[in-house]
């Protein structure tokens, strides 16, 4: 049991990075050699000692306004001041946060549309029927073709003088929303289609109203096919935000990418696989604490862990 769970993907991880060490060396680009292990590994202190030193500049504006605010007060108590935010430039972990804000707040907005309509279709027969074609024909829409579509509507609707959010995140959220429902959209309606028979005889023996047959009888028995529909949504809505910042440019992960790409200098491609290997893992724990979830809230505990 240790060797399977221990050993193999230590193993695995060697060889991987052995052959992708040996793979890069026999790649030239216009940009020089593709970077292997070591270099990422250097980009990636890079980045971490760029964030400190923007850290360390932002902690210095925040206390040099602190001093003349102080000054100010002292002179005249009566006296108005300003807190102004730091403004410089986002770093890689900024980005990051913004990216994983972005995808959150999408994939809440998908779900909140997507579980509500799979109960209801999955109860309906008829609105299951009327709706399908409908979901068939969207669902394999790229974002890159919602992309340019919902940013014209946002555009045209989201006119204010003082903006809430900017429009580059409002874009790639609701580019990520209409291309993550659809996975818990029909796992949903599917999970609750198939509730046991015997069940619902139970539910018409005691005479539950719809809300109480839905919150009693249909939510425990189709959370796991919800789970699962959760779990392909996270996913596809990841994906997605990496494209969606990039034409959006809003500034995550996708934009860091892109602006990287633009940049051109020799470090370039080596802070790019930095920021594919963290798009990576974001992903990868992203599933697990989706699959920690539904393991604490479904009666089903053999829920799949791979």
């Amino acid at each position: 049991m240790l060797l399977r769970s221990l050993c193999l993907p230590a193993l695995g991880l060697i060889v991987f990075l052995l052959f992708w060490q040996l793979a890069a060396k026999q790649i030239d680009t216009s940009l020089g050699q593709f970077p292997g292990p070591s270099q990422v590994f250097e980009q990636t202190q890079g980045l971490i000692a760029e964030h400190q030193r923007e850290r360390e500049k932002a902690d210095a504006f925040y206390a040099r306004q602190e001093e003349r605010n102080a000054a100010k007060l002292k002179k005249n108590p009566n006296a108005v001041v300003k807190i102004r935010e730091y403004t410089g430039k986002p770093t890689f972990f900024d980005q990051i946060l913004t990216s994983l804000g972005t995808v959150i707040s999408g994939f809440v907005i998908a779900s909140l549309i997507a579980i509500p309509l799979g109960i209801c279709i999955g109860l309906s027969s008829s609105l299951y029927a009327a709706l399908n074609p409908i979901i068939q024909l969207f669902k394999p829409v790229s974002p890159l073709a919602w992309l340019p579509l919902v940013t014209m509507v946002v555009s045209a609707l989201y006119v204010t003088d003082e903006p809430m959010f900017a429009k580059s995140f409002l874009t790639s959220l609701f580019t990520v929303a209409l291309c993550s429902l659809w996975p818990t959209l029909l796992n949903t309606a599917v999970g609750v289609s198939a509730i046991s028979p015997d069940l619902q005889n139970v539910s018409k023996v005691l005479r539950l109203n719809w809300i109480t047959h839905v919150v009693k009888i249909v939510l425990p028995s189709a959370i796991p096919m919800i789970f699962t529909g959760l779990r392909l949504s996270l996913g596809i809505a990841w994906m997605v935000l990496i494209a969606a910042e990039m034409l959006a440019q809003n500034p995550g992960l996708g934009k860091f990418v892109w602006d990287e790409f633009q940049n051109g200098s020799s470090d370039s491609l080596g802070r790019i696989m930095v920021a594919v290997l963290v798009i990576g893992l974001i992903g990868f724990l992203l599933d697990r604490l989706m699959l920690v979830l539904q393991r604490w809230l479904s009666w089903d505990k053999k829920a799949i862990t791979r």
